[in-house]
């Protein structure tokens, strides 16, 4: 169980370095550290999405995969969040499917495709693949109008900050290029 932890620790922090990298708009302003005393106000990642509503599915699938204490971990994370609505868009059955313990592995590939191992808030987004912790990379994309892409989902919330890292909240879930949802047990 510490190896799935800390595996999944580290596709935490590999997704969150493939969301986020520099950016060279002299109009964004860079979002200032948290001290450590406003870092423990904050809460992890883990309690931060744990406090949103609009978070419950992704925390249910965290603490089906077994991942809540590694974002409760040190970090520095970047976390590409889907929120319910976006859970709600997979194809019918395809989540209850994923929290079934035969599937941990699957949902555990799935959930560490949306993680960095670095904090990167979104003033220094770049476009280009960045490396997830699941070991496959996503695609960053920052548009003119300054919106973030990551695969086809849109950052929909930046810079949810947390002691260990950072939350962008998006409307997709990531799906790694090797994940067949026709490979899921149904039981």
């Amino acid at each position: 169980m510490k190896a799935k932890l800390a595996i999944a620790g580290v596709a935490v922090a590999a997704l969150a370095l493939a969301g986020c990298s520099s950016s060279d708009d002299d109009e964004a302003e860079a979002t200032p550290s948290p001290t450590a005393e406003e870092s423990e106000e904050l809460g992890t990642i883990a309690e931060v999405a744990s406090g949103a509503d609009d978070f419950s599915t992704l925390v249910a699938a965290a603490t089906a995969a077994g991942l809540v204490e590694t974002l409760n971990g040190p970090g520095p994370f970047t976390v590409f969040a889907p929120n319910n609505a976006a859970f709600e868009a997979l194809p019918e059955g395809v989540v209850d499917q994923l929290l079934l313990e035969s599937n941990v592995d699957a949902l555990t590939s799935i959930l560490t495709y949306h993680v960095l191992a670095d904090e990167v808030t979104s003033d220094e987004i770049e476009s280009g693949d960045a490396t997830t912790v699941n070991g496959a990379a996503v695609t960053i994309t920052v548009e003119e109008d300054g919106g973030v892409m990551v695969n086809e989902a849109n950052v929909i919330a930046p810079d949810v900050m947390a002691s260990n890292g950072v939350i962008h909240a998006i409307d997709a879930v990531l799906l790694p290029p090797d994940f067949d949802p026709a490979t899921l047990a149904t039981e």
